[in-house]
This record gives C-alpha cells, sequence and structure tokens, in this order.
C-alpha cells in the first residue's frame, strides 16, 4: 500500500468522523426541542458510510501470484448521506407548556443522550486513530527522506 493511500484513507476516515461528530452535536443541542405538532418535532439524525472500494483490476497476475501492487481491501470512507430516525418520539402530557396542542401533549424528538454521547466518544476516538495513521505515515515519509544523508 503506497503512502499516498495512507494519507487518502486516513483523510477520508476524518472527514466521516467529522461529520459524524458534527451530526452528534446537533442532535444533542435539539433533544429537548418541544413542538406542537408530531410533523414539526425534531428528529435524530444518523450518517452512513461505506467503505470506497479501489479499482480491484488494477493488481497485475504475473505467473499465478500477485505483484507488489496487491489490490487495497478498501481505500478510505464515503458519506452516503443522512438518515432521520424512525424510532417514535416522545409525547408528553404538559398541559401548562406554551407549544402544547388542543389536547396538551407535547411532542419531544427522539434523540437518546446516551446513545449520543457514546456515538460522541467512537467518533472522537475514530478521529484521533486517523490522526495518529497520518502523522505516522508523516514520519516515515521523513525518515525515508533523511536516509541518504
Amino acid at each position: 500500500m503506497a503512502l499516498g493511500n495512507i494519507f487518502d484513507i486516513a483523510g477520508t476516515g476524518m472527514n466521516a468522523q467529522s461529520l459524524r461528530l458534527n451530526t452528534t452535536a446537533s442532535n444533542l443541542a435539539n433533544a429537548q426541542s418541544a413542538s406542537s405538532s408530531v410533523n414539526e418535532v425534531y428528529r435524530s439524525r444518523q450518517p452512513v458510510f461505506a467503505a470506497i472500494q479501489q479499482d480491484a483490476m488494477r493488481a497485475s497476475v504475473t505467473e499465478g501470484a500477485y505483484s507488489d501492487n496487491e489490490v487495497d481491501a478498501a481505500a478510505g470512507v464515503q458519506v452516503l448521506g443522512i438518515v432521520e430516525s424512525d424510532a417514535p418520539l416522545q409525547r408528553r402530557y404538559e398541559p401548562t407548556h406554551p407549544k402544547a396542542d388542543d389536547e396538551g401533549y407535547v411532542y419531544y424528538p427522539n434523540v437518546n443522550p446516551v446513545e449520543e454521547m457514546a456515538n460522541m466518544i467512537a467518533a472522537s476516538r475514530s478521529f484521533q486513530m486517523n490522526v495518529e495513521v497520518m502523522n505516522s505515515a508523516k514520519q516515515m515519509v521523513q525518515r525515508v527522506l533523511t536516509l541518504g544523508q
């Protein structure tokens, strides 16, 4: 695997985890936003990721064995989109709330703060690991450049 590929893979991973952190922050920020209608209430959002596959046909086959350019399993992370959760919304009876509907109910988002905090920790650690990969690759490049001196 070439060092350029390592930088690309770690870079796409950092972008994906940054989006995941921003989505989690948005969910937490809106966790207690009330609404008088089911259609207007905030719904939890989650990013959807997929591995970016490298061209499998790139590898050359020489006498039945792969060359030094064997096929990499994946070449990074792609963000397919952000989806809203289908989990049920919270409906609370609060007749004195300013946003209560005619029956006295207020609707709250389907955001689970515990799950969101776990997502935030996981995304933060994944981001840190991608930074470590980038730093290690950078150190390897610098050491290779000093070999001829």
